[in-house]
């Protein structure tokens, strides 16, 4: 039986936390960017999107059934971020 064994969420959420934060204070009183939310997004999806492809050999199948996406998705999405 295959069981799903969860990430820490905690783990995770400090890692985003801490580099929003650092984003912030390097900006030393600048505003961030409009679109900081599709930023944060896309630092996540990008290296998320590739160590699960490399974990499954690069099978788009596998990895976009392990990512809960249909794998045209997927394949829109490697695209969207320079993956081959």
């Amino acid at each position: 039986m295959n069981e799903c064994v969860a990430i820490n969420e905690n783990d995770m959420a400090r890692y985003v936390r801490l580099a929003l934060k650092e984003y912030f204070h390097d900006l030393d009183g600048e505003e961030p960017c409009a679109d900081l939310y599709d930023m944060v997004m896309n630092c996540v999806e990008k290296p998320l999107l590739e160590m699960v492809l490399e974990h499954v050999g690069a099978n788009q199948t596998q990895a976009s059934q392990m990512l809960g996406i249909n794998r045209n998705t997927l394949r829109k999405k490697m695209l969207q971020h320079g993956i081959e």
